[in-house]
C-alpha cells in the first residue's frame, strides 16, 4: 500500500525525520518496501504569473511573454504551449534551473533565443516537473498561489510517499487512520482526527431507497444514504487528488475521487450508485446461478450462486465488496447519488474476486477484514465532504442490522508473568497497559493477569500469544537484550527412525527396493483385498483421482500396482517393500492408522543368471521376514499360525506372533486374487511396526559367557503331515527345560520311504549347563524326555536311521 508522508503527519506527527519514521514502521512490523518523493530532484523552479501575451514574429506557434516571478523586472521568456493566457500562473523554470531527466545530469536552463528572440527560463508543464501531464501545456496553478515561491515547496513535491507491505493478518492497517495509529502508539502521541460530524444534517426527501439484507450473516451491517442536487460543475480540490495520486490511485471524478479517499482515509470501501439508475429498494442477496453482471471494467460475469451481490428490482447492481456494475456508474452528469457503506463477511468476499480474475481495493481489504464499527463513521465522512465542496443535499440514512452476526470479541488474559516467559524481559505492567490501550484493547488488570478486550478492527487477536508479540513490537525489538535462552535439554532420543532404517537395510541386503506411494488406493483394489479382520475402508470425500479414491487398509493397495507396472515391462523379478501408515475406519472420528511395513515379492530367488535358479517358495518369504525382525530376540519368542485371511492362500499363509502379541501376517497371494489382477505367483507380507520396535528397544543384560560346553543331539521323527511344526517346537522346548539352549529343523522329507499321510522331521537340540559339565547321561535322560513328550503328545515314532 502506497501512503503520503504529508497525509500520515497531519494525522499524527513526531519529530522523527522521513527515514527514522520508515525504520520504526518497519521494526513494528510494517515494512517499508520503497520510501521515495513525489517529484524527482531538481532546482530553480518558482510560481510565476504571466503578465502580457505577444505573438512571435517569425513563428506562428510561438508567442513572447513577461512573467513576473516576484523580482524588479519580468522575464521575456518564449512559450510554445497552447494554453497560455494573460493572468495565469505556472512553473517558471529560472536560468540556472535544472530540471529532471532520464540522465542523472538533469537538464540545465541556460540563456537562450528562439528564431532571433531571447528567452529567459521556461514556463513548464507538469512533465517537465515530474509530475504526471494531465493536458498539452502549462501546468495551470492555483490563482492564489504566492508568485517565486519555490514550486517544491508548493507543490510538495519533497514529500514522501512509503510503500508499505502489509501483511494479511494486518487489514486493519490499509488506511492512513490505521498507520497513524500504529506510529501515535509507538511515539507515545495523541492522533489528530479529522473533524467527522456523527450525521450531516439530513433532509426527509424521501431519496433514500429502503433495503433489505437477504444473506443476514454474509452482509451483518448494512447503511445506505442520498445525496441529491450534486453541483457537478465543481471539480475534485488540489488537495484530494494530490493525496490519491501520491497514494498510487487516479483521480477519476469527484464523486469517485471522495469515496477512495475515505477508503485511503478510513480503510472503509465505499461505493456511490446513481440514483436515478436504481428501479425499486435495495436488496442484498445471494446471486441467482447463472445470473450476469457487466461490471465497471466492462467485464460482464456470469455468477455462480455463492456470491453476494447488490440488487434492485432488476437485477444486480453491484458485486458486493468487489465492484460496482456498469448500470448504476455514477458518471460525469451524474447529480444524484445513493451512497453504500456496509460490513460484509471476509469469507463471503474470499476467492470471490480471483474467481473473475479481479483483484480490487475493495476485496483487498473486505478478503482481510474491515472494521465492522467503521461503515457509519465512513459514510457520515463521506457525506460531510460532498455536501461540504458540492453543496449537494443528503437525505435519511437507511439502516439494516443483524447484530447476532457480527464477529464477537472475547476477552483474553494474559499473565503478567507470561510476558517475561516469552520475551525475555521484564517490562512494566504500566507499559504493557499503555501499549495495550493506545492500540485500542479495553484492558482491565486483574490480579497478576491483564484481561484484554480487541479491538473491533483487529481481526488476528484470539490468544495471548497475540497480545505479548504486539507488546513485544511496540516496545521494540531493538530494545529487547540478545541472551542465550535458558534450555531445558531432554536427553530422550526417539530412535524410531534409526531402528525403522535398519529393518529397512535388512531388506536391502535382501534384494528388496524401496517403493514410496500415495496413502490413497483404488476402491476396486481394495475391494479385491477385502477382509473382515481388516476392518472397513474410509472412502474420500474429493479423491484427486477415481483410482485415488479410498484410504489404504494395508500397504499391499500401494506395493501391487508397483508390480504390475515393472511386470508390464517385462521385468519378471520384483521385489518391494514400503513402511507407512495404513487406515482402518469409515469416518475420521473412529479411523485407526497403524504403522506398518510391508512386502511384495514376484519371480525366481535368484537372478536369471544365477546357478541352480529357482522360485521363490514360503520359506524363502518367512526367512526375509525373519531377517527384519530385531537380532536380539530368541527364536523361542516366536510363533506362527495358520492364516485365515481370504485375499491369501489357506495353505501356504501365517500369522506372525511374538509373545503371543500379533505382529501381521505374510505367505502367498490367493491364486483368484493373483488371477484378477493379472499376477503371477505372488508373496507378500505386512507388520505392524510399533510391536517390532518395542522389542528392538529392550535392554538385555550382560551375561558371562558359558565356559561349559555345549553337546548336541539330534532326533529323527515321523509325524503326522497336518501336525504343524509351530506345535511340535512348543511341544519340544516345554519338555526340555532350561538346559535347552537351541533348536532348529534342519531336515524336512515326504516320499515313497515314509507312509502316506506323515513326513520325516529332523531337529537339532543343543543342550548346556551354565554351572557344569553335562553328562552323557544327564542329556541322553532330557533327550528321552522330549522324545516321550513328542509321542504322547503328537504320537511320533522315533526313526533310528
Amino acid at each position: 500500500m502506497k501512503i503520503s508522508e504529508q497525509w500520515l503527519r497531519q494525522w499524527v506527527n513526531p519529530t522523527n525525520t522521513s527515514e527514522q519514521l520508515a525504520e520504526q514502521l518497519t521494526m513494528a512490523g510494517l515494512e517499508i518496501d520503497d520510501r521515495y518523493a513525489v517529484a524527482r530532484a531538481f532546482s530553480g523552479v518558482v510560481v510565476g504569473e504571466v503578465i502580457s501575451i505577444e505573438q512571435h514574429p517569425d513563428a506562428d506557434k510561438l508567442r513572447v511573454t513577461q512573467v513576473n516571478i516576484g523580482d524588479a523586472e519580468p522575464l521575456q521568456i518564449v512559450c510554445g504551449a497552447p494554453n497560455v493566457t494573460v493572468g495565469m500562473k505556472a512553473p517558471v523554470a529560472t536560468v540556472g534551473a535544472v530540471l529532471p531527466s532520464d540522465d542523472k545530469k538533469g537538464f540545465k536552463i541556460k540563456k537562450s533565443k528562439l528564431r532571433g528572440v531571447a528567452s529567459n527560463g521556461m514556463l513548464c508543464g507538469a512533465s517537465e516537473i515530474d509530475l504526471v501531464d494531465d493536458i498539452d501545456g502549462l501546468l495551470e496553478l492555483p490563482e492564489d498561489a504566492p508568485v517565486g515561491t519555490d514550486i517544491r515547496e508548493y507543490l510538495g513535491l519533497d514529500n514522501q510517499v512509503l510503500d508499505i507491505s502489509i501483511t494479511p493478518n494486518r487489514g486493519d492497517c490499509f488506511s492512513v487512520r490505521g498507520i497513524a495509529r500504529e506510529i501515535s502508539v509507538i511515539n507515545d502521541l495523541p492522533v489528530q482526527l479529522p473533524e467527522i460530524p456523527d450525521n450531516v444534517v439530513a433532509s426527509d426527501n424521501g431519496a433514500t431507497p429502503a433495503v433489505t439484507v437477504d444473506a443476514k450473516e454474509a452482509c451483518p451491517r448494512y447503511l445506505l444514504q442520498s445525496i441529491r442536487n450534486i453541483d457537478r460543475s465543481i471539480d475534485t480540490p488540489k488537495w484530494m487528488q494530490d493525496a490519491l495520486v501520491q497514494s498510487g490511485l487516479r483521480s477519476h471524478n469527484f464523486l469517485v475521487d471522495v469515496t477512495n479517499y475515505v477508503l485511503m482515509e478510513l480503510g472503509q470501501p465505499l461505493h456511490a450508485f446513481d440514483a436515478d439508475t436504481i428501479e425499486g429498494d435495495i436488496v442484498v442477496r445471494l446471486a441467482k446461478p447463472d445470473e450476469t453482471i457487466t461490471l465497471l471494467n466492462e467485464q460482464t460475469v456470469t455468477l455462480t450462486g455463492d456470491e453476494l451481490v447488490i440488487a434492485d428490482d432488476k437485477g444486480a447492481l453491484a458485486l458486493a465488496g468487489i465492484m460496482g456494475g456498469q448500470r448504476s456508474s455514477v458518471t460525469d452528469s451524474t447529480t444524484n447519488i445513493v451512497v453504500e457503506s456496509a460490513f460484509f463477511n471476509q469469507l463471503a468476499i474470499a476467492a470471490r474476486a480471483r474467481r473473475f480474475g479481479l483483484h480490487t481495493d475493495a476485496s483487498q481489504r473486505f478478503e482481510r477484514g474491515v472494521d465492522f464499527e467503521l461503515p457509519a463513521l465512513a459514510l457520515a465522512r463521506a457525506c460531510d465532504l460532498i455536501t461540504s465542496i458540492t453543496g449537494g443535499e443528503a437525505g435519511q440514512i437507511v439502516t439494516a442490522e443483524n447484530l447476532e452476526h457480527l464477529p464477537a470479541r472475547a476477552p483474553i488474559t494474559l499473565p503478567i508473568a507470561k510476558v517475561r516467559d516469552v520475551i525475555g524481559i521484564d517490562i512494566e505492567p504500566s507499559e504493557m497497559v499503555r501499549i495495550l490501550t493506545q492500540l485500542g484493547f479495553d484492558v482491565e488488570q486483574q490480579s497478576d493477569s491483564l484481561v484484554c478486550k480487541p479491538p473491533s478492527y483487529r481481526f488476528d487477536m484470539s490468544i495471548r500469544e497475540d497480545l505479548i508479540e504486539e507488546i513485544a513490537r511496540i516496545y521494540g525489538y531493538d530494545n529487547i537484550p540478545s541472551v542465550l535462552p535458558h534450555l531445558q535439554v531432554s536427553m530422550d532420543y526417539d530412535d524410531t527412525a534409526d531402528l525403522t532404517h535398519e529393518m529397512k537395510l535388512s531388506l536391502v541386503d535382501n534384494g528388496y527396493m524401496e517403493a514410496i506411494s500415495f496413502s490413497f488406493s483404488d476402491a476396486k483394489l481394495e475391494a479385491l483385498l477385502d477382509d473382515e479382520a481388516l476392518g472397513e475402508v474410509l472412502a474420500l470425500a474429493n479423491p484427486i483421482s477415481s483410482d485415488l479414491a479410498v484410504m489404504r487398509r494395508t500397504l499391499l493397495s500401494s506395493l501391487l500396482p508397483c508390480v504390475q507396472y515393472n511386470l508390464n515391462r517385462q521385468q519378471p523379478r520384483v521385489r518391494f517393500f514400503e513402511t507407512g501408515l495404513s487406515f482402518v475406519g469409515q469416518s475420521i472420528s473412529d479411523l485407526v492408522q497403524t504403522p506398518s511395513i510391508a512386502l511384495v515379492a514376484v519371480g525366481d530367488i535368484w537372478s536369471e543368471q544365477a546357478y541352480q535358479n529357482r522360485a521363490l517358495d514360503f520359506y524363502d518369504l518367512k526367512h526375509d521376514i525373519e531377517q527384519l525382525l530385531p537380532a536380539q530376540i530368541d527364536s523361542a519368542r516366536i510363533r506362527y499360525e495358520r492364516s485365515t485371511l481370504s485375499f491369501l492362500h489357506p495353505g501356504q499363509s501365517a500369522e506372525l506372533y511374538i509373545d503371543d502379541v500379533y505382529i501381521g501376517w505374510l505367505g502367498q497371494l490367493h491364486p483368484n486374487t493373483a488371477k484378477q489382477l493379472d499376477l503371477p505367483t505372488t508373496w507378500v507380507a505386512q507388520l505392524s511396526l510399533a510391536p517390532l520396535l518395542t522389542i528392538a528397544r529392550e535392554q538385555h543384560a550382560i551375561t558371562t559367557p558359558n565356559k561349559f560346553p555345549q553337546v548336541r543331539r539330534d532326533i529323527a521323527i515321523l509325524v503326522d503331515s497336518d501336525i504343524s511344526l509351530q506345535a511340535l517346537e512348543t511341544t519340544v522346548r516345554t519338555a526340555a527345560g532350561n538346559l535347552l539352549t537351541d533348536l532348529w529343523l534342519f531336515d524336512v522329507y515326504q516320499g515313497d520311504k515314509v507312509p502316506a499321510g506323515q513326513r520325516s522331521l529332523a531337529f537339532a537340540l543343543i543342550w548346556q549347563d551354565s554351572t557344569q559339565t553335562l553328562s552323557d547321561e544327564a542329556v541322553k535322560t532330557a533327550t528321552d524326555k522330549v522324545v516321550q513328550a513328542l509321542t504322547d503328545q503328537h504320537s511320533v515314532q522315533l526313526r533310528d536311521s
